[in-house]
């Protein structure tokens, strides 16, 4: 049978006559001038012929490089059919919240970069019709928030990230009683606070957040569990805990001088320049026309340099010790970055600082590395080219190298939750720790990975909860004269 030869979006062969349409993006000298998103959504005519490349394998690649295995098939035949709402609702059915993992999630990575089309060409633009489908039903009031039936448990969620949003919003689905405690004064975790609005607009993240106190979800904020707070208080109120603790402790410098003024980590950076709220009591980092240099080479770094170039920085250089090919951080933010006038210098690491003699960054001492032979996670094992070493001048120094879990107080009962040699929280697989009915997810187990893991983490515990609480609740309840 001859292939037709004009579009057509109930073809499988449409991919190859509709071209891969990148969605709407602003010009860099516009988007340089504010925090604004970069992107648009496509229209609705560019989006039905977008769905309409997906050929529906019958054993789908992209389902299998999404950590929430989404239905992507399904909803992108939908879309292309023009039924936006139940695209919609069929991709809310395996994601908490969709419309933020299609502006933050490395598509390239993960479901597009599974996608059997890059055989041929290009995938299909996943992400930005995940994008406009949930967009899209938002803005025609589409997404219900009407509270169900309540099934009479209590559970306490620690953390408003994405993993306790995600949390929430399951258990609230079926029924149980929530509450968010929340460290900080403003709700959203990373989302709301690590996450520059540029990529993702914080009016999304009040949106999901106003949506779960809707459904009866009630948010305590400025209060610290394990700090504040004890863990057995919270067990006496409610019949069990997740905890989205999140892993926020910067990872040091670790080099001589790393005490010079004018070195800071990523995260406090990235709060006081994107958080414009006088609850958010962090020192100001000035960069306006300074140089600037990151170190580290993950989507942090990159947010780091199009943060500092919006706050007019006079140069913003990222320093990683790997490859282009080896860098942890998404394609596409990596290229925004290029696009907006970030620097980069491959293959080089950080061995010193030096100051002025007010005790300020003056320069970063660099040597030149090359890679041998494969490390435990596959990538090549970066090392010193012995006699280059060079000097990169500097104003300011933005630590981007990760981040570990922030310890709980040795006298806090949340230290007996056993961890793992990396001191993450140790958890089974309902995500359950050592203590019984309190259950984890996220960076706090993990390590600093994707909003998509933390998700599926959530999701996953949310069902442990549910099964443990019925069980717990099943043994309560008196024998039946059958079972006498």
């Amino acid at each position: 049978m001859p292939l037709e030869t004009s579009p057509d979006c109930n073809s499988k062969y449409a991919w190859a006559f509709i071209q891969r349409a990148a969605p709407p993006k602003r010009a860099v000298t516009d988007r340089l001038r504010d925090f604004g998103e970069i992107y648009s959504d496509y229209d609705e005519e560019t989006v039905r012929s977008q769905a309409s490349r997906c050929i529906q394998c019958p054993d789908p690649l992209c389902m299998q490089g999404c950590p929430l295995s989404n239905r992507i098939p399904e909803w992108l035949a939908l879309a292309s059919q023009g039924q936006f709402l139940e695209a919609a609702a069929l991709s809310r059915s395996t994601s908490n919240m969709p419309e933020i993992c299609s502006r933050v999630c490395p598509q390239d990575k993960l479901c597009e970069g599974a996608c059997i089309l890059n055989s041929k060409g290009e995938p299909v633009a996943i992400g930005s019709v995940e994008r406009f489908i949930n967009d899209y039903a938002f803005d025609l009031g589409a997404v219900d928030a009407t509270p169900p039936l309540p099934n009479g448990h209590r559970v306490a969620v620690v953390g408003s990230g994405p993993g306790g949003i995600a949390c929430a919003d399951e258990l609230s689905q079926a029924g149980t009683t929530v509450t968010v405690f929340e460290s900080q004064q403003v709700p959203g975790g990373l989302l709301m606070n690590g996450i520059p609005a540029f990529k993702l607009d914080k009016h999304l993240v009040q949106r999901r957040i106003d949506l779960l106190g809707k459904r009866g979800v009630l948010f305590r904020l400025g209060v610290r569990v394990g700090w504040d707070i004890s863990l057995a208080e919270v067990l006496a109120d409610f019949d069990a805990v997740f905890l989205a603790v999140g892993a926020q402790k910067s990872k040091p410098l670790g080099i001589p001088g790393d005490k010079a003024a004018g070195i800071v980590d990523a995260l406090p950076f990235l709060i006081q320049k994107n958080v414009q709220s006088p609850l958010v009591n962090i020192p100001p980092v000035d960069v306006k026309d300074k140089r600037v240099i990151i170190l580290g080479g993950g989507d942090t770094a990159m947010d780091c340099l199009r943060t500092a170039l919006r706050c007019g920085a006079s140069q913003a250089a990222c320093l990683y010790r790997r490859d282009l090919a080896n860098m942890p951080g998404s394609r596409r933010e990596f290229l925004n970055a290029v696009e907006e006038g970030a620097q980069f210098e491959f293959l080089v690491n950080p061995v010193e600082v030096t100051a002025d003699a007010c005790g300020s960054v003056q320069s970063v001492r660099c040597v030149r590395m090359e890679l041998g032979e494969l490390d435990a996670s596959g990538r090549r094992k970066p090392r010193p080219v012995p006699g280059s070493e060079f000097s990169v001048p500097a104003d300011v120094v933005i630590v981007a190298f990760g981040f570990d879990p922030v310890p709980f107080p040795p006298g806090s009962d949340l230290a007996r939750i056993k961890t793992d040699a990396w001191g993450g929280l140790a958890v089974d697989r309902d995500q359950m720790t050592s203590i019984a009915g309190v259950f984890a997810g996220g960076d706090s187990v993990r390590g600093p990975s994707l909003v998509t893991h933390a998700i599926r983490d959530a999701r996953r515990a949310a069902q442990g909860m549910l099964r443990y609480l019925e069980s717990k609740a099943a043994a309560r309840r008196p024998a039946t004269p059958a079972q006498a």
